[in-house]
């Protein structure tokens, strides 16, 4: 993995990015519910609670699949994707998992 300063920085410049398509600088919660969004791939609409729940839910297995964590079984009647886990996630602290997480939403921003 790359170092923490250069790091911090591509961090930065995605949450820029972002502002500047939104108007507002998101933090890792906003970015998941983000890519949730974009991989349930329907749109932009209302959400429910449950969903908006679900939608973090599908970010953080696209954005661990990266790694290979997670591998997606397939959407089910509604077109909502569902994830498997291929393998376990490292043991490691809160502040080490939003790294992680924080990491692959970079990742993934930079492929698409």
């Amino acid at each position: 993995m790359e170092n923490e300063e250069d790091f911090d920085v591509r961090w930065a410049a995605l949450r820029q990015d972002l502002k500047q398509k939104f108007g507002k600088k998101p933090d890792l919660n906003a970015i998941l519910f983000l890519v949730g969004i974009q991989e349930l791939g329907q749109g932009l609409r209302e959400f429910t609670k449950e969903e908006k729940q679900d939608l973090m839910h599908i970010a953080t297995c696209k954005l661990l699949s990266l790694s290979g964590y997670y591998q997606l079984e397939g959407t089910d009647q509604d077109g909502w994707p569902h994830w498997k886990s291929v393998k376990p996630l490292p043991a490691c602290n809160l502040k080490e998992q939003e790294r992680m997480l924080k990491w692959h939403a970079v990742e993934y921003f930079d492929q698409l």
